[in-house]
């Protein structure tokens, strides 16, 4: 029995179960995109202390409230002093010069930029510079502004990005709880691949896979090539998950219905092969070998990237989700299966279109090349010009 895309999605999520956790560096979550844990709670309030938004002068509630007008420079403090070593009193009758990110005297009210000032640069300490009117708690950064102690900053099921990364750096924390990135061994191959001979054909699928993987944040820990002998590649299927342990084995080819279908062969007792309603990559398999789950993907090479897009990338690392946009040339879907076209995104005037590139085959990779997304046309759908379409981003 044929399965829809999201069924088949669903299997390999109840096959594979849940991804073990880890401590990771911050660096290396925002490499692989790994998605945080378990909440992270504000140790600290941000910004730690009250502090200039902008290089310039400090005033107290007097002096702000005496602008515009005349006042005499007091000694200067830069970031990272303390200023109480430098107005043990706060400010009292000369208005300071400080720095932005510096921590602000006590008794501040508000900072005037010092290119707003005139002179408009920061002149020697006892002489007297012109202020324009200003307003009260203009460019001060006030304690916990941003974060306060106590506050969840990063929640569970976050992408570690820049953003998060230096949340948590702010927070001193050097590394976080997240779910272990997916460890994958690769097959790909046939007697027929990456060998000499005038039959032969290049092995694009491998390298392909590994650039997927490195994409969505999954490591590749090894890979191994198929010839069309079924017996040597259960052994070296069961040599390798000795050997690394893999959270699963994904290959591609060798599930179809031809003679050689050495995949199919080895592993078809121990799961399921069948269809999934698209088209490309129609022949699907999950099974197990070693007590290890196998994902098994279509070898033309169109197939295997939409494949792996829909059902490896979202289970074992990362992807975008989903979403609409208009499609830009109207599309009859076909009569049995929902299509995955592939597609450019467009932003203009605050829309989203998705046009199609390329041809429908499964062979024509090179027509993918320009491709950023797959856009879906559900069976027997009739989409025009405009209409909205599903598409998922690459």
């Amino acid at each position: 029995m044929a399965r829809t895309p999201e069924q088949h999605l669903a299997e390999i999520r109840r096959h594979l179960g849940t991804r073990p956790t880890t401590t990771m560096g911050l660096i290396d979550a925002a490499r692989y995109q790994a998605t945080a844990a378990q909440d992270v709670v504000a140790e600290f309030a941000s910004p730690r202390f009250d502090n200039s938004q902008m290089d310039g002068y400090a005033l107290s509630v007097l002096q702000v409230g005496a602008t515009p007008g005349q006042f005499r420079v007091g000694p200067t403090i830069p970031a990272g002093t303390d200023p109480d070593y430098v107005y043990p009193n706060g400010i009292t009758n000369a208005i300071v010069p400080i720095m932005t990110g510096a921590k602000l005297p006590r008794g501040t009210a508000g900072i005037v930029p010092i290119e707003d000032c005139q002179p408009a640069f920061f002149s020697e300490e006892g002489a007297f510079i012109q202020v324009p009117v200003m307003q009260p708690g203009q460019f001060m950064r006030t304690t916990g502004s941003d974060i306060q102690a106590g506050d969840v900053v990063v929640k569970a099921g976050t992408r570690v990005t820049p953003a998060v990364v230096a949340t948590l750096a702010s927070q001193g924390c050097g590394g976080l709880e997240v779910y272990r990135p997916g460890r994958i061994v690769t097959v790909t191959g046939g007697a027929e691949i990456g060998v000499n001979g005038a039959a032969a054909i290049p092995d694009a699928n491998e390298p392909m896979l590994e650039a997927l993987a490195h994409r969505y944040g999954i490591d590749v820990v090894s890979h191994v090539r198929t010839d069309d002998d079924p017996a040597r590649l259960k052994s070296d299927l069961e040599n390798i998950v000795a050997e690394y342990a893999p959270d699963a084995i994904v290959t591609s080819g060798g599930i179809s219905h031809g003679k050689y279908e050495v995949v199919r062969q080895v592993l078809e007792r121990s799961g399921w092969f069948g269809h999934v309603d698209q088209q490309p990559g129609g022949p699907q398999g999950l099974s197990t070998i070693a007590h290890t789950p196998v994902i098994s993907l279509p070898g033309n090479p169109i197939s295997t990237l939409v494949s792996f897009r829909l059902f490896v990338a979202p289970v074992l690392g990362h992807a975008p989700k989903p979403f609409e946009a208009k499609l830009t040339e109207g599309r009859r879907g076909l009569l049995d299966r929902d299509q995955f076209l592939r597609g450019r995104l467009i932003h203009d005037s605050g829309s989203v279109l998705a046009a199609p590139v390329g041809g429908t085959e499964s062979h024509l990779i090179s027509q993918a090349v320009p491709a950023d997304c797959l856009i879906r046309i559900p069976q027997t759908a009739t989409i025009p010009s405009g209409g909205r379409v599903e598409v998922y981003p690459l």
